[in-house]
């Protein structure tokens, strides 16, 4: 038995060290070297602070921001590392009175606009940190925002639809918008001088 354990040992060892060690290393330096902004978690630096990721969803409370999908996550939202679906069927009571809420709340920012609610404003997505909407969700909250912020709607759309991703390669996933970004653009705007 000792003859066996010797080498099982030593190849758990080796191989702990190479892929538990040297690969990642290779690998985090290569995605340093190749691409240093998503090797670091595609983080947004504004005026030399962290304002977010592109990669994870953030929470925007001010009526006169783009507002994302809500989240899953408990008990913050959009935390990473309790990323989770809230695993809610459709006939649950629970999920029908999260939906009712949002539609009041939505309704209630924007009592003039009676289009339609995009169901992505009202459900969670499967991993709870979606940072991207849909552009009919974009488009439905230009009203309030271009109200808010004393922009023609016209000036917002067309921010709305300069921020519009297509489907990769042309072939995979649904167009979207994603939600940091566009508000950063508003800001900036807004530093820069209305249009």
């Amino acid at each position: 038995m000792g003859r066996l354990l010797r080498p099982a040992l030593s190849l758990l060892l080796l191989f702990t060290v190479l892929l538990g060690l040297a690969y990642p290393a290779a690998i985090t330096a290569l995605a340093q070297l190749v691409f240093p902004q998503k090797g670091n978690g595609s983080v947004i630096i504004v005026d030399h602070e962290q304002v977010g990721s592109v990669l994870i969803g953030q929470t925007f409370k001010r009526p006169e921001f783009f507002w994302g999908r809500p989240s899953a996550t408990a008990p913050r939202p959009y935390d990473a590392s309790a990323s989770a679906a809230s695993n809610l069927g459709p006939s649950n009571p629970s999920l029908r009175e999260a939906i009712r809420a949002r539609v009041t709340m939505l309704r209630a920012a924007d009592p003039g606009n009676t289009q339609p609610i995009p169901v992505d404003l009202v459900t969670t997505s499967s991993s709870g940190l979606d940072p991207h909407i849909s552009p009919a969700a974009a488009y439905y909250q230009v009203p309030r925002v271009a109200r808010l912020r004393g922009l023609p709607e016209s000036l917002v759309r067309q921010v709305v639809e300069e921020h519009i991703y297509g489907r990769l390669p042309g072939l995979f996933g649904q167009p979207r918008v994603n939600v940091l970004l566009l508000n950063l653009a508003l800001k900036r705007m807004e530093k820069g001088g209305k249009k």
